[in-house]
């Protein structure tokens, strides 16, 4: 063997072939291949035998390209079968390239159609000489012909069916990257391409899952040749089908105790994540790849999954991209909210399209996903959650004023997205360390800057930080020392709710508390007021959350942010003698206060209740506090009138009057501190005989002197005549004057401490008439002053604001309310009497309480005692309206209003507005508390779910029942107000049924019902009925119907607008008559833009679909027959509307408000239709199928039943428009141009051609449809004339004939006909 061996090495070193040719002939095949193999095993010496063998094998002869053949033959499966050295194969398989050239085409054949074989036995293993398949086949498609078959082919031919039958063959999974890396070097057309990236692609689930991160390289580098679209798609679907597989796994694993995972999560995140570096890595270098992306999701949001937005996001670290995905992410979550929104809001979408895809759920998972190391995508969630939050976030009112919303519900899309840029950054600071700082810099940053806009949202979340993680915030407590140092600078509302924030920590935090500390005391000195106002916020704060120890723990009093995490004791900490030494320091702080404005004042005498509330032991500090204060304006001379000096509550700087001292605040805090205070004692030790402590005997000094200061006060204050105070119905309460800014804030003043003394005996009488009695002339005091402001007030050019905020507190009027109504107590009859006998008394405690629940709605929360803690204020509205609820349906408003027509609304009434407040209020801010509300009414505990649904339907149908009560009196006894308020409640609580509730369904039954009955012509009311039918309606089915039926009853109702047709009449709906018609008009064309929008919305899916179909595969083909229902149900919807609106098109609707909008109604309806004939010239461009029969009898119905009337409507508004602008014609000789009449003429001469021009268009695109189509679809159109130039036959001869008679004034009259031609053509 050997000497073969060196006898070809030997041989092939000498010049002459001839003998190395006549040597190898020798050798038979079998021969030639040991000494190969035997050369290759020792590795020694192989190349040159194959060297030697090649220059012995001449490729011109016939036994040389043999024995070429036989060498490549041999040796690829020699180099496969793993016996050889990795050094020697690649010496093998690299002199074999460089021979391959030499090979004739049927070797070359011959030879691919080996390596074809090995591929699809799985021999191919370890991809060694898979190197030399790509030089085989560019040598083979460089051959002219080859026969193949019977035939012949070309060697390009015979590659493509090399590769074909390659690609459609089984690949052992083993060899699938070897494969696809060795396509690399293949000259492929677009096509192969295409075939090599589907197989590949197929093969991805069959491989392992730790296989698929050097396969999606391999992918991504062959992608540089094209088809990088098809790449990206199916690398995504593939981990999107992983991640859904994975979470059905989880589901069924909970509920199956599988042991084994078929796909293990943390696996599956690692290989997502190598996979997303990867294509990063690519897109870094082949921006084709990028806008490739890119452009996937710019059509549609459909196609993202929770590992497509986080490719995006770290794609979004290329600078060249972030801008560009962050907007695409903000479009997509935006687009998810407002069509999630659209689909709630409708059964006819949510019957006709399956479930919605929630982009904002695919964020969340998302970032629940970057546990596993995605550290490249937590860096493009942190910006993506600003970026939300920026954009979204509240927004600042007119005037910079920031509108006080509910926080915590998000209702609009802006403000769901800018909460879920929140639960972004939350979860993200949750789980990753790494960005943690930067999240917290940024967040105070934000604080800090934007000081012009509202910052609720960050204040949000930074409290929701502080309460998830305090002690790693305590880590990076600098940051949060820095912002203190801008406190002072920072608006209030920011201050207290960073204040708010923070205050778990300086509970842990010497440091933190000491630096605020600092701070507050600075800010104390500030030069701003805010600056001041912060600094008593804090101070309060500190007050309340550092306990004394020995406070009472006073059941009410709840600690509003305990954290899980805080689990450190106070007083252990530091104890409670530097605890008191604290407060008390604060407290002389405070005190300084008192010599400030009365804002400063105002929030003190706020905030001391909730301190004491907080911390009894401060009581006797904070009281003398407070007494002293009293003390200054208090006249201690009993027998002097009036009993409070008001001459130092103000002050003047030059000619202006300011508020010093808001008095009435001050008593009102002293009381209310007062009463709780004896409360607690009370309660604390019932039989106290044995207090012989020092602090309590001060106390009762204090206690007993400042009872004996207000009783001195109610009695002397019941004395006082109006004069006393300056104030009388002579006096001037003009506010332009500052004499009489004087008198009103005297009044104001004298007012509220009139409020604050009933309060007081109220709560001191113990139900006893005299005192009661007492109580009744406070009020009568009351009563003739404020109705002296109304009438002054009212008297003035501008009404001055409504009547000042009430100083009563929300439980004493609740409790005042129940009394008042409900308390049947034996032994409390007589004294009730007197309050109850008293009808102006009941209605001032029925319209306090209503002023309170609007400032709760408002704001949500009271002034006053309790008024910022939630739960107590909803412990109050349960109370109140079982109280209104009972007042209202046992004491029918008929009675009452006997004998009594004053214009005032009357109690009922009264009632009813705050009942519709309260469900109003709790529906907003709490609504899931809804059912607790309701439950109260009837004392029967807490409700389930069937009974909440049983609940509300009962109060719905007391509702009803009044009115129908109402409806069924003659219209004399109607009462509109009531009856729209009736209306406002029914719609606020019918909003808590489910629409699939067979209660939902009567519900609509009965406003159909009444509104087909009730013909009352009062327009308001039947505003409030119908849009409660339409937004009960739209729940239940599509509206169309329905609007068609009240369009029909307009138009019989108004009449037409051609004075010779006669209506039918038709009366579907009694409430639409002439008073209410134009009313339901505008209420229709409102529903019917709604339908047009949904339409529109359905048209805009289809398009995308058609898009996403045509690029995907060609396969989306569908016959006439299969037209599916999207389709059907928008051409139906049309349909019905275009009959609709050609009734009110021919009605005569007034000028105005009502013309302007059916135009431009009818503008959006033609605009719809050009859209779907878009649509369809789309869809007969990709698939040509025929027009749908239902299409082209909605074009016929366009073209018949509203194009022509809409032209003959222009004609008819453009009459009335034109004899008023004869009329405007005579004003502007008088006066210069009626600006009003100008702009509305201006607004409906655009409605005009904007309708004019948006019929052109839909005959534009149905003439390239009926071209794209074969079907003519303008035989349906008729050519309008309303456009062309028209001469009015009689106007012209009355105008020949005033020319005849004119001749004087002919000059005049040329000038004005110069003028004249021009106007018209603005007309038209």
């Amino acid at each position: 063997m050997k000497t073969e061996m060196d006898q070809i090495i030997t041989l092939s070193d000498k010049d002459s072939s001839a003998e190395l040719q006549k040597y190898l002939s020798s050798l038979t095949d079998d021969k030639l291949s040991t000494v190969i193999t035997n050369g290759a095993l020792k590795g020694k010496k192989v190349g040159t035998i194959i060297k030697g063998i090649f220059k012995g094998s001449p490729p011109s002869s016939t036994e040389g390209s043999n024995r070429r053949l036989l060498v490549y033959q041999h040796c690829i499966p020699l180099c496969e079968s793993g016996d050889l050295q990795t050094e020697v194969a690649a010496d093998i398989i690299g002199l074999l390239m460089l021979e391959t050239h030499t090979l004739s085409g049927p070797s070359l054949a011959q030879l691919a159609s080996l390596f074809v074989e090995a591929i699809k036995v799985g021999k191919m293993g370890s991809g060694k000489s898979l190197e030399l398949f790509p030089t085989v086949l560019t040598a083979l498609s460089a051959c002219e012909a080859l026969s193949y078959g019977k035939g012949e082919l070309s060697g390009e031919e015979y590659k493509k069916q090399l590769i074909n039958s390659l690609c459609s063959s089984r690949w052992d999974p083993q060899c699938v990257i070897h494969l696809t890396t060795m396509f690399r070097d293949v000259p492929l057309s677009s096509e192969e391409l295409r075939f090599v990236v589907e197989k590949v692609l197929r093969m991805f689930t069959k491989l392992d899952l730790q296989e698929i991160p050097p396969l999606v390289y391999q992918l991504l580098l062959l992608s540089a040749k094209g088809c990088k679209k098809q790449v990206l798609d199916g690398i995504i679907s593939y981990f999107k089908e992983q991640d859904i597989r994975q979470e059905e796994e989880q589901k069924h694993g909970e509920s199956l105790d599988l042991e084994v995972q078929s796909i293990p999560q943390d696996q599956l995140r690692h290989v997502e994540g190598t996979a997303i570096l990867h294509i990063v890595f690519a897109i870094r270098l082949d921006h084709e790849l990028g806008r490739e992306f890119l452009k996937g999701f710019k059509t549609s949001y459909g196609d993202l999954c929770p590992f497509s937005v986080a490719l995006l996001l770290s794609v979004a670290r290329i600078q060249r991209y972030e801008e560009q995905v962050f907007d695409l992410l903000k479009g997509a979550i935006i687009k998810s909210f407002k069509d999630e929104q659209l689909q709630q809001g409708s059964k006819f979408l949510q019957d006709l399209l399956p479930g919605h895809c929630s982009v904002a759920q695919m964020i969340v998972d998302t970032v629940k996903n970057s546990v596993f190391g995605w550290d490249h995508v937590t860096q493009g969630l942190v910006q993506l959650g600003f970026f939300l939050m920026d954009t979204f976030g509240p927004k600042p009112g007119p005037f910079g004023k920031t509108t006080e919303g509910s926080s915590s519900i998000a209702r609009t899309p802006a403000q769901q997205a800018c909460k879920l840029g929140g639960q972004v950054l939350l979860q993200g600071f949750k789980m990753h360390e790494p960005i943690r700082g930067e999240i917290l810099e940024q967040v105070l940053n934000r604080l800090v800057t934007k000081t012009a806009s509202p910052v609720s949202h960050y204040l949000e979340l930074f409290s929701d930080i502080v309460v998830s993680a305090p002690m790693i915030l305590l880590e990076s407590s600098s940051k949060v020392t820095e912002t203190f140092d801008h406190l002072s600078y920072l608006p209030l509302a920011t201050v207290q709710g960073l204040l708010k924030a923070v205050q778990p920590l300086l509970k842990v935090s010497m440091s933190l508390k000491d630096a605020l500390i600092l701070v507050l005391r600075k800010a104390m000195f500030s030069s701003q007021l805010d600056g001041r106002k912060s600094a008593v916020t804090g101070f309060l704060l500190l007050l309340k959350n550092f306990k004394v120890l020995g406070s009472l723990a006073s059941s009410q009093c709840s600690q509003s942010i305990s954290s899980s995490q805080i689990q450190v004791d106070v007083h252990s900490r530091y104890n409670s003698a530097a605890n008191e030494a604290f407060c008390l320091e604060i407290l002389s702080s405070l005190r300084r206060c008192l010599g400030q404005q009365a804002d400063v004042r105002l929030m003190l005498y706020e905030g001391f209740y909730d301190v004491l509330r907080r911390n009894s032991q401060l009581a006797s500090s904070v009281m003398q506090t407070l007494f002293s204060q009293l003390r200054r304006y208090y006249e201690p001379e009993q027998d002097l009138l009036p009993p409070v000096k008001l001459e130092p509550c103000i002050t003047a700087v030059g000619d202006q009057v300011y508020l010093q001292e808001p008095l009435a605040h001050l008593v009102s805090c002293t009381v209310h501190c007062l009463l709780w205070l004896q409360n607690m004692r009370r309660s604390a030790n019932p039989n106290a005989d044995n207090s012989d402590d020092d602090d309590e005997e001060e106390e009762e000094g204090y206690q007993s002197e400042l009872q004996t200061i207000l009783e001195s006060m109610t009695r002397r204050m019941i004395k006082s005549e109006l004069e006393d105070f300056e104030l009388d119905k002579s006096a001037e309460f003009s506010m332009g004057s500052s004499v009489g800014v004087k008198n009103n804030i005297y009044a104001v003043l004298v007012m509220g401490v009139y409020e604050i003394l009933m309060e007081y005996n109220f709560i001191k009488a113990n139900y006893s008439k005299s005192c009661f009695e007492e109580l009744m002339e406070l009020f009568n005091c009351y009563h003739k002053l404020s109705e002296i402001l109304k009438e002054k007030s009212g008297k003035g050019r501008v009404p001055s604001n409504k009547t000042p905020r009430s100083l009563l507190s929300l439980g004493f009027i609740s409790t005042l309310l129940t009394v008042l109504f409900r308390d049947s107590t034996q032994s409390r009859e007589e004294a009730l009497s007197v309050l109850r006998s008293n009808g102006e008394f009941v209605r001032y405690a029925v319209s306090v309480a209503v002023q309170k629940i609007q400032q709760l709605e408002e704001t949500g929360h009271t002034d006053g005692p309790d008024g910022q803690n939630t739960d107590r204020t909803f412990r109050f509205l349960c109370d109140m309206t079982s109280v209104l609820m009972w007042r209202y349906t046992n004491i029918p408003s008929g009675v009452e209003d006997a004998g009594k027509k004053e214009k005032r609304s009357s109690l009922s009434l009264l009632c009813l507005e705050g009942l519709l407040r309260i469900f109003t209020t709790c529906q907003q801010r709490h609504p899931d508390r809804m059912s607790q509300l309701l439950s109260t009414m009837e004392d029967n505990g807490e409700p389930d779910d069937g009974n909440v649904t049983e609940m509300n339907f009962f109060y719905i149908r007391q509702f009803q029942r009044a009115l129908f009560t109402q409806l069924s009196g003659g219209e004399e006894e109607f009462n509109s107000k009531e009856a729209q308020l009736l209306v406002s409640i029914l719609s606020v609580l019918s909003r808590q049924l489910k629409p699939s509730s067979q209660q939902f369904v009567q519900m609509i039954t009965w406003t159909v019902k009444i509104c087909k009955e009730t013909s009352f012509e009062d327009s308001a009311f039947s505003k409030g009925l119908l849009s409660l039918l339409f937004s009960l309606h739209v729940l239940y089915k599509s509206p169309v119907s329905l609007l068609l039926e009240l369009c029909q009853d307009i138009h019989s109702q108004l009449g037409d607008i051609d004075q010779d047709v006669e209506v039918e009449n038709q009366s579907h709906f009694a409430i639409v008559n002439m008073k209410t018609a134009t009313t339901a008009a505008l209420l229709v064309l409102s529903q019917v833009d709604r339908v047009l929008d949904e339409v529109d919305w359905l048209i805009a899916r289809k398009k995308s679909q058609a898009a996403s179909d045509k690029s995907g595969s060609g396969e989306a083909t569908q016959t006439a027959a299969q037209q599916d229902q999207v389709e059907k149900a928008v051409t139906l919807q049309l349909g019905t509307l275009l009959t609709a609106l050609n009734e009110l098109v021919q009605t005569v609707l007034l000028p105005g408000t009502c013309t302007v909008t059916l135009l431009r109604e009818l503008t959006h309806t033609y605009t719809i239709l050009t859209t779907l004939v878009k649509y369809y010239i789309q869809v007969c461009a990709n698939q040509h199928n025929a027009l749908p029969a239902r299409f082209e009898k909605l074009v016929k119905l366009s073209g018949s039943h509203l194009t022509p009337q809409c032209y003959s409507f222009i004609t008819y508004a453009q009459s009335g428009e034109i004899s008023g602008s004869a009329d405007d014609k005579k004003k502007k000789k008088r006066n210069e141009v009626n600006t009003a009449s100008s702009a509305k003429l201006l607004r409906e001469t655009k409605a005009i051609p904007n309708l004019i021009f948006s019929i052109e268009q839909y005959e534009k695109y149905l003439i390239t449809l009926s071209k794209k189509s074969k079907v003519n679809l303008m035989q349906y159109m008729k050519l309008s004339t309303s456009r062309d130039f028209r001469i009015n036959a009689a106007t012209l001869d009355a105008a020949l004939q005033e020319q005849d008679d004119g001749q004087d004034t002919l000059e005049s009259q040329e000038a004005e006909d110069t003028q004249e031609p021009k106007q018209k053509k603005r007309k038209q």
